[in-house]
């Protein structure tokens, strides 16, 4: 585990032997001699586990605690002191501390109390983030007269148990609007389970819907409850439900009937109450007639329909969804009082989207990686901005790619998966330019 530590402490020595020992444990580390120089880099940096000596030139460390757990509630501090106190302690603990160490006896309790810490700063990011998360139909940004058509619908319809059908192009947010709609039902206190029908094969689909036992088939070495069983009491969600094999549909429709289902290796019957929401890109109406899809099937999922429209009928909503994503990816990002150009959003504007949100989202993810000196413009957006290189200039192209990739590679840590996502192109591009280039 790899954290950011900062050390204060106005004995040099002791500073210098504690910083080299959280070092050699891969942390990274920063040290301060007075509470001012520590509270300077702690504006500039970002740190996990602070840990202080209490007698500091400027600052008494019990009275520090207060002050740096108000401005940086996230962090978790640990006191040092060359003289037990248990008055200094309590109080240090009151602040806010994460614990209390007398220097020369407790010297081994250190490494393994900066693991604990680390742990518990964890758990401190992890509720941030599940009391930050944006739930409901509050998650539907948008202000469109179509978007807030088919919001109207969802709103209706989730105060009922009925199916609903979410139609659509690619990228349009259909995932939103079931996970919308299960919030606004009496269902939400359950679970809402999400699978897409086209990632995987008929096999696997069939046991991650249904369950198997033990041995039902080469690889099942245990048993598997299925997303069916749940989602009991709470909604299921099927993405691109076009691509699930004709085989899946008979299935899928005698649960829908009956509610109940039968696990793959298994005989006994169970059940399971959950309401249905499925989602697709495709013309299902089409794809009954060329024998794709079955029309009893179709006839149960299409019990109400909401058509969710593409983002270039809906193109007032496209600052908004910029700006929320900025938001998004500047905090996950670690970045500041990013600024953008309103020429950014003008450049965003005239593309047509045919990604929909979902080419959005990674546009702006990827424009806050590229931008310089923390201002978003029409540089930022290379695959979108007008001002392009002209053509004779090969050189300036490949130059312009290969930082583009190095850019991309750095933020994904390596993940060329996820690289090759975020640039847009295939993973079998990516190699091939990786080697074009000379870049590992």
């Amino acid at each position: 585990m790899s954290g950011n530590i900062l050390i204060i402490d106005d004995e040099i020595k002791l500073l210098k032997l504690l910083g080299m020992i959280l070092s050699q444990e891969n942390f990274n580390v920063k040290e301060a001699s007075t509470a001012r120089s520590a509270m300077t880099m702690l504006e500039q940096y970002e740190f996990d586990v602070v840990l202080s000596d209490v007698r500091l030139p400027d600052a008494f460390g019990v009275e520090l605690v207060k002050s740096i757990k108000n401005k940086y509630p996230q962090i978790e501090i640990i006191l040092m002191t060359a003289f037990g106190n248990i008055t200094d302690a309590v109080q240090a603990m009151k602040n806010g501390a994460y614990d209390y160490l007398v220097k020369g006896d407790d010297n081994e309790k250190i490494i393994p109390l900066v693991y604990k810490a680390l742990d518990k700063v964890k758990d401190n990011k992890s509720k941030v983030v599940q009391q930050t998360v944006v739930k409901g139909f509050d998650q539907i940004i948008g202000k469109s007269p179509l978007i807030l058509q088919a919001k109207k619908l969802a709103e209706k319809v989730a105060l009922t148990d009925a199916a609903v059908l979410l139609t659509g192009e690619t990228g349009t947010g259909k995932e939103v609007f079931a996970s919308a709609i299960h919030e606004g039902s009496d269902r939400k206190k359950n679970s809402f389970v999400a699978i897409n029908c086209s990632a995987f094969s008929k096999e696997i689909l069939e046991s991650e819907l249904f369950g198997h036992k033990q041995g039902a088939f080469t690889g099942a070495v245990k048993d598997k409850k299925g997303l069916i069983e749940e989602a009991n009491g709470g909604t299921l969600f099927l993405d691109e439900i076009g691509e699930m094999p004709i085989e899946l549909q008979a299935k899928l429709l005698r649960v829908l009937e009956t509610r109940e289902f039968i696990k793959m290796g298994e005989t006994k019957v169970s059940k399971s109450d959950f309401r249905l929401i499925a989602a697709t890109n495709r013309d299902l109406e089409d794809e009954i007639k060329q024998g794709n899809f079955r029309e009893d099937l179709y006839f149960r999922l299409n019990v109400f329909e909401i058509t969710l429209p593409a983002l270039r009928e809906r193109k007032e909503d496209l600052k908004a969804l910029a700006k929320n994503f900025v938001d998004i990816f500047s905090n996950k990002l670690h970045l500041s009082a990013v600024q953008v150009d309103p020429e950014y959003y003008k450049v965003l504007e005239r593309n047509d989207w045919k990604g929909n949100i979902r080419e959005l989202r990674n546009a702006v993810e990827r424009s806050l990686i590229l931008m310089d000196n923390n201002v978003l413009d029409a540089e930022s957006l290379p695959h979108y901005s007008e001002k392009t290189v002209p053509e004779s200039d090969s050189l300036s192209i490949r130059s312009l790619e290969k930082v583009h990739i190095q850019k991309v590679l750095q933020y994904t840590k390596g993940n060329k998966a996820e690289a090759a996502r975020l640039l847009e192109i295939g993973i079998a591009t990516l190699y091939r330019k990786l080697e074009e280039y000379g870049l590992k």
